[in-house]
């Protein structure tokens, strides 16, 4: 029987071979201004309120995978967040995958995974690289990645991340979200559990019964028993998921609010660089949906996605993914058990892919995004100026 085994120094002889990583890199304009922390009254009790500090410029790097058969795998470090690489990881990411098959992607991340803990690094750094590999495999195919994934939907309907300080301009912009073609909203309202009932009471009444809507919470501050009265208030007015009502490492207040809430929870944003950890907030019921985003990388966030689907539930991936969105207009139509693609007006996160060359950033029309059809991640470059603009090379 033991000659029925395959030897692990019996792999086979690659027949494409990755010959070289490169990074570009880019001084921008970021998304995460810095930021001061005042203790301000919230409610009968004080908070650490953010205020920003103006605009930062930040580092944006772009990662390149080139292959033996001229195969070139393109794309950015992190999306909106996390957006570069550390020199240490990237000469291990040279060191652990020079030589390898592009198409190993199972057998690359399980490599990767395991040099993670003894490089001392984050999980997730390599994303980009996975990324890379998919956008090969698509090119080397002729298949966009939707198309070698499997696609699920031809396009797929995109939520509004409505804006505004003020009750009533918060309407306003939910007006606009309508005029526009969105079906969905979501808001980041962070002020009292009262005053965001209020709003989310106003925004319903403004839209109507058949718009869905959905609840951040995230910069709310909520104790367990705020979250669980705007939970039931919010689960009164029809509006479709919680989403981080309290922080993410409140395991056991998550499981207990999960079980007295009918409204569907969705957590673990601030864990989702790491998949495996990820699981087991869904496992042990912290969670009724659960956030991704592939710029940790396509394959271990299928992994989260078939997960979630034997548990009966959704990933629901925010934006906008790498390639200033393209990856995940790509995965929201390749998911089965997704419902939405993050859009974020006024072009910080997918124009923005515009001032360093990228042709084609996807945005949607009608409240629907659609991804390019062209092979792998579809980016379109005008190299001449993406060259141009780039502040050096690594």
């Amino acid at each position: 029987m033991g000659d029925a085994w395959i030897r692990h120094d019996e792999y086979r002889v690659p027949t494409m071979t990755i010959e070289s990583i490169t990074l570009s890199i880019f001084e921008m304009p970021g998304n995460t201004p810095r930021l001061i922390l005042e203790e301000v009254p919230y409610g009968r009790r004080t908070r650490w309120q953010a205020t920003r500090d103006g605009a930062v410029t930040e580092e944006v790097h772009v990662l390149h995978v080139g292959t033996s058969d001229g195969i070139e795998g393109i794309c950015t470090v992190g999306d909106a967040r996390y957006t570069t690489m550390r020199p240490d990881d990237l000469d291990h990411l040279r060191i652990l995958t020079i030589g390898e098959d592009p198409f190993d992607r199972e057998r690359l991340n399980h490599k990767l995974e395991a040099a993670t803990r003894f490089m001392f690094t984050r999980p997730g750094w390599f994303g980009a690289f996975d990324n890379c590999l998919w956008d090969i495999a698509g090119k080397a195919t002729g298949l966009p990645v939707y198309a070698l994934l499997g696609r699920a939907r031809a396009s797929c309907p995109a939520y509004y991340n409505i804006r505004g300080n003020t009750r009533d301009a918060i309407v306003v912009d939910a007006q606009e979200a309508l005029s526009l073609g969105f079906s969905a909203i979501k808001d980041h309202f962070s002020e009292t559990a009262e005053v965001n009932i209020d709003w989310c009471t106003a925004v319903r009444e403004t839209v109507g019964d058949e718009v869905d809507l959905l609840h951040d919470a995230v910069g709310s501050d909520y104790t367990f028993e705020e979250a669980l009265r705007v939970g039931r208030a919010m689960g009164d007015l029809g509006v479709s998921w919680l989403e981080e009502p309290l922080p993410d490492r409140s395991q056991q207040e998550l499981q207990r609010l999960c079980n007295l809430l009918d409204i569907p929870v969705l957590a673990a944003e601030s864990l989702m660089h790491d998949h495996s950890l990820c699981a087991q907030w869904v496992r042990s019921g912290a969670t009724d949906l659960l956030r991704g985003n592939a710029r940790h990388g396509v394959t271990p966030l299928l992994k989260l996605a078939h997960m979630t689907e034997m548990h009966g539930t959704t990933i629901e991936l925010n934006g906008p993914g790498g390639l200033f969105g393209l990856v995940h207009a790509h995965l929201v139509c390749a998911i089965q058990n997704t419902s939405y693609y993050e859009y974020f007006p006024g072009g910080s996160r997918d124009e923005k892919g515009k001032t360093i060359g990228l042709t084609n950033p996807p945005l949607p029309h009608d409240g629907h995004i659609t991804p390019p059809d062209t092979p792998g991640w579809g980016a379109e470059w005008d190299r001449d100026y993406f060259e141009k603009h780039r502040v050096a090379v690594r």
